[in-house]
């Protein structure tokens, strides 16, 4: 049983797959919260308390790779975890350089991800 000192936000525009993550996550015994845009998660006060963040790269709105170089330019450690159904090697290099514990192509098999918070723990 893994427990975290904070909470897994859950950053993804698609419903299914937001409420998909959650129940993955609360079942491996993360706490979650979820949001649906990088701007709604922004206008929360979980980027100061959030463990890790599970965050999807093609959002409506400002995309993860923006979010995160945003949460670095602020001065943020915040660990992240990028996921995209839209993989290529130029997402991928710019995913790499902003900064993430993993790259989940969608759909990835439960225990990369999981395996991907657990590596966030020693960052």
């Amino acid at each position: 049983m893994h427990t975290t000192v904070g909470v897994v936000v859950i950053v993804e525009d698609d419903a299914a797959m937001r409420k998909s993550i959650e129940r993955l996550l609360r079942a491996s015994n993360y706490s979650t919260i979820a949001f649906s845009s990088a701007e709604e998660f922004l206008q929360s006060v979980m980027a100061d308390t959030a463990f890790a963040v599970v965050l999807d790269i093609h959002l409506g709105g400002m995309s993860g790779i923006e979010l995160r170089s945003r949460l670095s330019a602020a001065g943020s450690k915040l660990p992240v975890v990028f996921m995209t159904a839209y993989d290529d090697e130029a997402t991928r290099v710019q995913a790499l350089a902003v900064g993430c514990v993993d790259y989940l192509q969608k759909p990835f098999e439960p225990n990369r991800l999981i395996e991907a918070l657990q590596r966030c723990a020693n960052v």
